[in-house]
């Protein structure tokens, strides 16, 4: 296993011990409750061990379905197929996958294929998966080095900027543009315009538009996809995640008829892309829980109703504390900006942490949450100072008055200085600087 992974663990007190977990809470060894707003990297939008996820697999189960045949073809998802779709009136087809990486790599094959071209357009910051291909498309360094040489024709253009989209559209050869709606890696969203005129700019340039929805869709975002914010029809849709309910790996590229039948185009074709333990019964059978999950239990609206309330609180606290500079995002997919004060002290306190690690300061934030608030959250990416919430969509009133408690407390006494926070800030940059010097 991962020793350096446990070692992060222990350096942030994280070894508590989880022993359960049930809806969005999790439970130490000691049974203490913890709020999960991480949920697994997004993976449990319906909440841990949901009782409809485990009667669907008790119910495969006890089914002897005659799974993996190959050579046969899987009623449940041709049943999944048919629900998805129905949250994606445009679309036509779907191919199931194992991950959302799998997924992000099956769209860069159908792109190359229908168009008959090679290069693939990703955005700076961009998060897409950590297989070779996807890994290529990603736009933080710490994810690419020491992987290479990653693959050729994989163009990089910032984010939210569309004369350099269409400049890099204009040549002629560019089989697709993909994009997460809103990057996780910062919570990043883009301009109002933006992902409406790349999508005309791809039509017109004849490239497909991807909206990798692996973390945004399936209502994170208080819509079943983050495009429909914006009112965009992509020619392919990813997504993943929370779309088995948590409890085993599945993805899903959802594209429209004319792409998919230049890949599987003859018979001979019918096997040019696939894995497998794609389209396994019990990844279908909790794929379809989810949905009705989702639907039954109104979590889209819920996540709609419970992130602009979350964020109307961070908000008012940027108003009140110096060291918040933004909070930002839709649905339950939320960042909080952290930077540089203005106050003397604090603006001192802040430069020997942020000297010793870009990004240490959100772990001041973090650290205390987990520790004296037992919730535990996430740094949105490496070196960022944007600490990040992706609960689950199942979270309640009580909840959110956790939550919003539990960060102005944290945050007010980050503004104490001398104090816990940066006595705390002290012991990681010493660790840190430890660890330089027996590099």
């Amino acid at each position: 296993m991962n020793e350096m992974m446990v070692r992060v663990i222990q350096t942030i007190g994280g070894d508590v011990g989880f022993s359960r977990g049930e809806g969005q809470y999790l439970y130490d060894r000691d049974g203490t409750r913890y709020l999960d707003l991480l949920s697994g990297w997004g993976v449990f939008a319906v909440g841990r061990n949901h009782p409809v996820v485990r009667e669907a697999i008790e119910s495969a189960l006890a089914a002897d379905l005659p799974n993996l045949v190959q050579m046969d073809v899987s009623v449940l998802s041709g049943l999944l197929a048919e629900r998805l779709l129905g949250f994606v009136p445009w679309l036509d087809k779907v191919f199931f996958a194992n991950s959302g990486t799998e997924t992000v790599e099956a769209a860069m094959k159908f792109a190359r294929r229908a168009t008959g071209r090679a290069r693939i357009v990703h955005c700076s910051h961009a998060f897409h998966g950590l297989s070779l291909g996807s890994l290529s498309l990603n736009g933080d360094a710490i994810f690419r080095d020491g992987f290479g040489p990653l693959l050729p024709d994989c163009v990089e253009v910032p984010f939210d900027d569309l004369p350099a989209l269409e400049a890099a559209l204009a040549a002629g050869d560019v089989a697709g543009f993909i994009v997460e709606p809103i990057q996780g890696k910062g919570v990043n969203l883009p301009g109002d315009a933006y992902l409406r005129e790349a999508a005309r700019l791809c039509r017109k340039h004849g490239a497909l538009f991807v909206a990798d929805e692996i973390q945004t869709g399936l209502g994170r975002t208080g819509r079943f996809l983050a495009v429909e914010h914006w009112d965009v029809e992509p020619d392919m849709v990813l997504v993943a995640k929370g779309l088995s309910g948590g409890q085993t790996p599945v993805g899903a590229l959802m594209t429209r008829k004319a792409v998919f039948d230049k890949v599987f185009n003859r018979m001979d074709r019918a096997v040019v892309h696939g894995s497998t333990f794609a389209k396994n019964e019990l990844a279908m059978a909790c794929g379809l829980a989810a949905l009705e999950i989702i639907e039954g239990e109104r979590l889209i609206a819920r996540a709609e109703r419970q992130g602009e309330r979350l964020l109307r609180s961070f908000r008012a606290m940027a108003q009140r504390y110096e060291l918040v500079k933004d909070a930002r995002g839709k649905g339950l997919m939320i960042g909080i900006e952290f930077g540089s004060p203005q106050s003397l002290k604090l603006k001192a306190a802040w430069g020997v942490v942020e000297a010793v690690n870009q990004g240490l300061f959100c772990q001041l934030v973090t650290l205390p949450l987990f520790k004296d608030h037992k919730i535990l959250v996430q740094v949105a990416g490496h070196g960022s100072h944007v600490v990040k919430l992706l609960p689950t969509l199942v979270m309640d009133d009580a909840d959110c008055d956790w939550i919003e408690r539990a960060f102005d407390e944290t945050i007010a006494d980050a503004h104490r200085v001398p104090g816990a926070v940066w006595s705390l800030g002290k012991t990681l940059a010493d660790h840190a600087l430890r660890a330089r010097a027996a590099k």
